[in-house]
């Protein structure tokens, strides 16, 4: 993802080697990725993606970790068919690329994704977590669906517009203190406003020395260093998942 004002691109990081434990299947008019927990207990969450599309595998490993931990997991195709950001193209582009894509016009998307985790999953309560692209996605969610029990935004660009800032739903939203992406200066503004006018539950966490996309794109054995930070911010995210869904 990329400031709205300076679109900047993002690098994919480190494309883990997987495969997934799910299955692909089709939901109305748009292919999903889905893993059913080992437990069926009639919880789900939604995982929305990042510019490198549904089929990422670090997003399906992070889809994956959630539904070892109760939900049944779904990643749809939130391009609908359109292809996603290859980091080979030009950057020169992207911006380009990035005004087709609005995080925030994802509802009818959503309304299919819904029905099929109720319908077909059998799902009573439903969260949503979002990485970059897709924290603006959760960000939307959290202000328009009261039927979600919660979200998790993570890295998602804020927008500064008053109509963000009354969440329906209680939403946690996680940052990386070294986002060139995503300047300290809007984590602090989304704090105030948030703050002022927000009346569910949230909570805003800095990690110290990340950059982004240290959640899902970032080995954590890629150094000793941050290992203990993307173990905490995963740890969270289930915690969150935990505490409200």
């Amino acid at each position: 993802m990329a400031n709205e004002a300076h679109p900047c691109p993002c690098d994919i990081g480190h494309k883990l080697e997987y495969g997934g434990m799910g299955r692909e299947v089709q939901v109305e008019h748009i292919k999903a990725y889905v893993t059913k927990s080992p437990v069926d207990v009639g919880k789900a969450v939604i995982i929305i993606q990042d510019i490198f599309g549904w089929q990422l595998p670090n997003t399906r490993y992070m889809a994956d970790m959630v539904a070892g931990n109760g939900y049944t997991t779904i990643v749809p195709d939130f391009f609908v068919g359109q292809e996603p950001w290859d980091p080979s193209w030009d950057w020169a582009t992207f911006p380009e690329w990035l005004k087709t894509k609005n995080a925030r016009n994802i509802d009818k998307e959503v309304d299919a994704v819904l029905r099929f985790l109720k319908q077909q999953c059998h799902a009573k309560k439903i969260g949503v977590v979002g990485f970059c692209w897709g924290g603006v996605g959760v960000h939307h969610l959290m202000v328009k669906y009261p039927e979600f029990r919660a979200g998790v935004s993570i890295y998602g660009i804020v927008r500064d517009s008053e109509d963000v800032y009354s969440l329906k739903n209680p939403t946690l939203f996680i940052f990386a203190e070294n986002d060139p992406v995503i300047p300290l200066e809007q984590v602090s503004l989304l704090t105030q406003k948030l703050k002022e006018h927000c009346k569910v539950e949230y909570q805003i966490k800095t990690f110290s020395g990340q950059t982004h996309g240290f959640v899902h794109r970032k080995r954590e054995d890629c150094s000793p260093e941050d290992k203990p930070y993307i173990d905490e911010a995963r740890r969270n995210l289930i915690e969150w998942l935990n505490k409200y869904v």
